[in-house]
């Protein structure tokens, strides 16, 4: 069996968040490891044959396992392409494109591809270094002198190589919250110098999506272009000819032939809409729309270490630099930039998955061994793509690849029951209290001021920068549980999201006055000040 990773974490609200790994913020990832294979009888010589008889004679199986996973996640619709140097040698649609539509999807079929966006950030700042415009090593203080971590030894270190090597020192995740919340790149970049450290600079492995929007932003500049999506569509989506591709809501939800999203429910798949604030505001960390067929050119061109079709857009050495291990994350498995490389006796996987609310994606090749893996899927990723990936690289080289899809299922439901044992009230709970004296004005330096009032039988915080609104419901105590509410910047969330976004709790000073509220969402603790 393969080794096994989660880039996602808890269920809860983290689900929205967490879909961009898959960071960015997928629940489950089945790392596609090829070390723990063991070649099934007859199928060495199979792996040595070529790989369109290969992938022939492969090809029923393909489609049952595919079929089959989608029917355990209840996955509507997606898009499965095994990716040779010259083209698609295997290229297919399964399913529809939403519950509400059944139409079928195809290889033409628009899909959010979440944190496999990295991969092309990555490939801008080698285009950049290619183009002298900066060095890898470059210290980001230089670049952007308003940049600040709330370490000054590390904010002075932090190099371009730094910004998306997920080795930061900071909590994985680090503010995305804020993104769902409504706060735009300025305020996003601007709170990470009231993040605390967790960790070592350049130690741990820890996931996060905020300095890939510095990255962009610092990219835009140095080329003149009004945003990173603008710099990315003409250095690489046109020349590669990736002709579907595109950035924004709009794009995708005006596209004729588009995916809807629907996020993961062992009681069955529930469709969502298309959300402005994620994955789109968190830019360059996962903000692309694409489908097989461009996503399958992106892979091309990657094998070809930065030509496709005789067409050199990236020197093979800076391209290379963006795939050379960063920081560990187990014994098998590596963070690069942009990329994750799981390495093995059998050879070396280049990948990244992504996720969003209501879509799953997994991008992939083997160098080497001369093909590469597309999955797209319209439900939030929680594990299927990576899943049906990993299947198909193992037996791609001849080794038995077990039942990846049915494991990934079993921790998905295993991590939605611990969530939803989690933020159930317990049977002796507390009262609350007098909710009306606990209101009031409080004020978090990343967050900005906060009204909270008595509202009911919960309490009701409206953050003032965005207008907000969060329900604290009483939990235990002096406890509260916090739900976003479906107004303002947040209308339509409920269909987006039922979960909960965290805890929040009252803690009073030396003088035994409750002045700070501190919300805590999944161990990111924001402690608020009463004015």
């Amino acid at each position: 069996m393969a080794d096994r990773w989660t880039l996602g974490g808890s269920r809860g609200f983290g689900i929205l968040l967490r879909g961009l790994a898959a960071v960015g913020l997928t629940a489950t990832l089945a790392a596609p490891a090829v070390a723990q294979g063991t070649p099934a009888m007859g199928q060495g010589a199979q792996a040595a044959a070529p790989l369109a008889e290969r992938v022939t004679a492969l090809t029923p199986a393909l489609d049952a396992y595919v079929k089959q996973g989608m029917a355990a996640f209840d996955i509507p619709g997606a898009a499965v392409g095994i990716v040779g140097p010259d083209g698609l040698v295997y290229a297919k649609g399964f399913g529809i494109r939403a519950k509400d539509d059944p139409r079928p999807v195809d290889a033409a079929t628009i899909f959010q591809v979440g944190s496999t966006t990295k991969s092309f950030l990555a490939t801008t700042l080698a285009k950049a270094v290619d183009d002298r415009r900066i060095t890898w090593d470059k210290t980001v203080v230089d670049l952007d002198p308003s940049f600040a971590l709330k370490d000054p030894w590390v904010t002075r270190e932090f190099r371009v190589f730094d910004l998306i090597a997920q080795r930061s020192g900071l909590r994985p995740y680090v503010n995305d919250t804020l993104a769902v919340l409504g706060y735009d790149a300025d305020a996003l970049i601007a709170s990470l110098r009231y993040a605390d450290p967790v960790s070592s600079f350049r130690s741990t492995f820890a996931y996060t999506n905020i300095t890939h929007l510095l990255a962009g932003r610092i990219l835009a500049r140095l080329y003149g272009e009004k945003s990173w999506d603008d710099l990315a569509r003409r250095t690489l989506i046109e020349p590669l000819a990736m002709t579907s591709t595109s950035f924004t809501k709009e794009a995708i939800a005006t596209a004729p032939n588009h995916a809807e999203g629907h996020r993961f429910a062992s009681g069955g798949s529930v469709q969502v809409p298309f959300d402005e604030n994620f994955p789109y505001r968190l830019g360059p960390a996962g903000n692309i729309n694409s489908n097989l067929e461009d996503m399958a050119r992106w892979v091309r061109f990657q094998m070809g270490d930065g030509e496709l079709d005789g067409k050199r857009l990236v020197s093979t050495q800076n391209l290379s630099v963006t795939r050379w291990p960063r920081v560990a994350i187990n014994d098998t498995l590596s963070y690069a930039m942009g990329w994750v490389i799981t390495s093995s006796a059998d050879g070396r996987v280049v990948w990244h998955n992504g996720g969003t609310a209501g879509f799953g994606a997994h991008i992939g090749f083997m160098p080497g061994k001369g093909f590469g893996v597309v999955v797209l899927s319209n439900e939030g990723n929680r594990g299927f793509p990576d899943a049906v990936a990993q299947w198909i690289y193992l037996r791609l080289i001849g080794a038995d690849a077990g039942d990846p899809v049915a494991a990934a299922l079993a921790q998905a439901k295993a991590a939605e029951a611990t969530a939803d044992a989690r933020f159930k009230p317990p049977a002796d709970a507390r009262p609350a209290g007098d909710l009306a004296a606990l209101a009031g004005t409080f004020a978090n330096p990343a967050i900005g001021m906060a009204n909270v009032i008595a509202d009911g039988s919960r309490l009701t915080m409206t953050l003032q920068q965005t207008g907000a609104q969060l329900a604290l419901s009483p939990f235990d105590g002096g406890v509260f549980s916090v739900k976003a509410l479906p107004v303002g910047p947040l209308a339509g969330l409920d269909a987006l999201t039922d979960e909960t976004l965290g805890f929040a709790q009252f803690e009073a000073d030396a003088d035994g006055r409750l002045s700070t509220l501190v919300f805590d969402q999944d161990g990111q603790r924001f402690p608020f000040t009463r004015h």
